[in-house]
This record gives C-alpha cells, structure tokens and sequence, in this order.
C-alpha cells in the first residue's frame, strides 16, 4: 500500500519551522503507530517539535489522531456526571487518595485512571498496592459497575486507550525531547479525553520537586491543555500548585496512604487538606454540581466512608495494617534556627534511592520504604532534632539516600521569617486559556 505522505516531508516541513496540515499529522500520527513511520523518523520530529513548537490547532489535531490510535471510554450510561483530576507529578503528592472519594461524596463520579511511579515521583497505583488485597487492573463493565456504586475508581489505563502515546512516549524518553510542551500536552490530554470523563480538573505542579520548575514553563503548560480539553468539548480548569517543598510530610507508598487516612478521617497535614479541598471544589464546579460544603464531608466521615468501599470493591482491605519498613534512620538538624526552606526533588530522589521508586518500568517497589518529615519550612529547630526519617528494608540504602539529601534543608539563624508562598498558585480556566 503506498502511503500519502512522505515521512521525510513532513520532518522537514518542521523542521523548516512550517505548520503541519491536519492530513499530515493525522498521517504521520497513524502511520507510526502501525509502523510504516520508524521509531527514527519519528524522533527526528519530536525533536523538529521540541524546537520549533506547535500552534494550537496543530496540538488539537495531533491530540485527535492520538485518541483515534485506540478506544473510547463511554460513561454515558452512568446516572451521574463525571469529573476526573491530572497532576503532573510531584513528590508526597498522595492527592488522589482523597480526592476521588470526597468527591464522589457530592454525586459526582470519579473515573481515575493513573499510573505507577518512575524517578523521584511516586505513582498513584504504587501507592494504593501496599494495601493488602488491592487490585490495580478491572474490566471496563467493573470499572463502570463500580463508578455507579461507590462512585470513585483508581484503577490502571487499559492498554486500548490512545496506543500511539505509549509508543511516542517511549520514544521521547530516550530521545531527550520529554520536554516539548506540545507533545506533554498531547500525551495527556489524549488519554484523558479518551477516558471518556465530562470535566476535568488538572494540577500543574511547579518548582524543583515537578517536571515544570518554573512557573511560566508550568503556565505554558496548563494554557495548552486546558486548550486542548476545551476544543473537544470537556469542561477543562488547571491549577498551578507549588511543589518546591514536598507536599505534606511523607514521600513513599505506604507512608502516604496512612497519611491519605489521616486526611479522610478529618486530620492530616494543613497543605494536604487544602490542595485536596481546593481541587474537589473545582471538580465539582466543573460537574455543575459547585457550591458544596466539601470541607465537612472530610470532617464528619462521609468521604472516609466512599474510601472504605472503594478499597473493598477493588479487593483491598481497608483495616488491613499497612507494610512498614524494616530498617529506619533520621536525619538531625545541623544547628539551632528555622527552617527556610526543604527541596522537594532531593526528598524526591531520596525516596526513590531508599526504594520507594523505580528506575525501569519493570523495577519492583518496597511498600514501606520512604522519607517523613517531621519539621517542614517555617518550624523552628534545635541541633540535633529529628527533622526526618529515612524508612527502608535494606539499610545499605542509607548512604546515597542521605547524599540526596545534603544541602536540601536550609536553616537560617533564629528569628529568620521564611517567605512561604502559597499552595495554589494560579488558576487556569477554558474561558481566559490563551488563544
């Protein structure tokens, strides 16, 4: 079969800094992932991408051919509107946990597709494994079974679901061309709208623990994928949140399922709690069902009671004690003062080094392993003080778990004022996204 395009064409049509047409990318997105296009060909572009970049209708139309690589997701049937949430990553980010049932609390169902974790970020399903039972992967008709029941699932991506992004991604990893926010934008979007949800509400996370470290990358960003859901006819809201310093005070599965109970059961760290309220509000606004007193359904057990039925549908058991790990060690403070500021990535890779992450799809996880905090920025401490202990079953992973961490936490002499900024940053929605 001859093709209609040229893949060399095409590449040096962007390379050449000229717009693609609709019929070269629906083509070139196609031809790929049936392998007419070579995995060589296709990094050439990627790259032509990364430094030259895509208008909007560029982005839209790649984004399309990526969700026609596969299968649609179809809530129709369900007799409640449906809202999902994204996050791009960060560490001690156990958001989800909460989210999913506080929301589906208010009527509202919750359709989380997620992933594991690789590199200094932890991945949701990780997380929720720890729990004794739990079990990632269900059928589509379970899934919807179990959104009209509960109303919440977090549960693993159907390898039907926009094909052409896991090859691309793939690719990307290898290629260094990870970072061209088309091919970001796209790679979720595509999958997100491909799920099939109404609303969607994404958490863009930036500063040293997110992939975004500064914040008009991150803007870039949520501008662009707010675009994309808009123009296929989801209601689309990102939020800029801050991850420079960890988020609440553990980074590891299941220390930050234990502390996603906290949360439920009305406690847990403030910033947790926040970020978790903030983002349910949009949810539900997204949904048409906004003006809900979503903070009290944490409070009085309400969302704790969705989280113990969602754990139980999927096999898990909610009073199952949680694995912990067999060596500890704590990390003191160096002086008297106060804590100016803690970097999330160094926590991150910490984590990762002690065992909480991988660094091959195919590595395995310690549940228990991970980093808690117990002094954040703002505290004040003295020398010597526990400022964090290091959890992990294989205690020659201490050393490099400490490197991670020298200079990560600055304290300053007494009477400092640390600035601390804000948890949500900016606000992103369809109707002010960039044009």
């Amino acid at each position: 079969m001859s093709e209609p395009f040229d893949a060399v064409d095409v590449i040096t049509h962007k390379r050449d800094r000229h717009e693609l047409a609709d019929d070269e990318i629906r083509w070139v997105v196609d031809a790929y992932t049936r392998g007419a296009v070579a995995d060589e060909q296709m990094s050439a572009l990627a790259m032509a991408v990364l430094l030259n970049g895509m208008t909007r209708r560029e982005i839209s139309t790649w984004t399309t051919a990526m969700i026609a690589s596969g299968e649609r997701m179809d809530f129709s049937a369900l007799s409640r509107p449906t809202a999902d949430k994204h996050s791009t990553g960060g560490v001690g980010d156990k958001i989800t946990l909460p989210l999913a049932p506080l929301v589906a609390v208010f009527g509202v169902a919750v359709p989380q597709l997620s992933g594991r974790g690789l590199g200094h970020t932890g991945g949701t399903l990780d997380k929720l494994e720890s729990i004794a039972g739990w079990q990632a992967s269900l059928s589509g008709d379970a899934m919807l079974r179990q959104l009209d029941d509960v109303g919440a699932v977090v549960c693993a991506a159907g390898s039907g679901l926009a094909p052409a992004d896991k090859k691309l991604y793939a690719l990307r990893d290898v290629t260094g061309t990870v970072e061209a926010i088309p091919l970001i934008a796209s790679s979720i979007m595509s999958k997100k709208i491909a799920e099939g949800t109404g609303a969607l509400v994404l958490d863009v996370k930036v500063g040293s623990g997110a992939f975004m470290k500064t914040q008009e990358d991150a803007t870039e960003l949520a501008r662009t994928m707010v675009d994309l859901g808009t123009d296929a006819g989801v209601t689309t809201v990102a939020l800029l949140t801050d991850m420079s310093t960890p988020l609440g005070l553990t980074a590891g599965n299941a220390l930050e399922v234990r502390e996603s109970v906290e949360v439920l059961a009305g406690g847990g760290p403030p910033d947790v709690v926040e970020l978790t309220v903030r983002l349910a509000e949009e949810m539900l606004e997204a949904a048409g069902r906004g003006g809900q007193d979503v903070a009290a359904a944490l409070a009085d057990g309400r969302a704790m009671d969705v989280w113990r039925r969602m754990v139980a549908a999927q096999g898990g058991d909610p009073d199952a004690a949680l694995p912990t790990a067999k060596h500890t060690d704590d990390v003191l403070a160096p002086a008297d003062g106060v804590i100016t500021s803690m970097d999330a990535y160094a926590v991150g890779v910490a984590a990762w080094r002690l065992g909480a992450g991988r660094a091959r799809k195919e590595d395995p996880v310690q549940a228990g392993a991970g980093v808690e905090l117990h002094v954040k920025p703002g505290a004040s401490v003295r020398a010597g003080e526990r400022m964090m202990t290091l959890h992990t079953d294989t205690p020659d992973r201490f050393e490099r778990a400490r490197a991670a961490l020298e200079g990560a936490v600055f304290v300053a002499p007494e009477g400092s004022r640390p600035v601390l900024g804000p948890v949500v940053i900016d606000r992103i929605g369809g109707a002010d996204a960039g044009r």
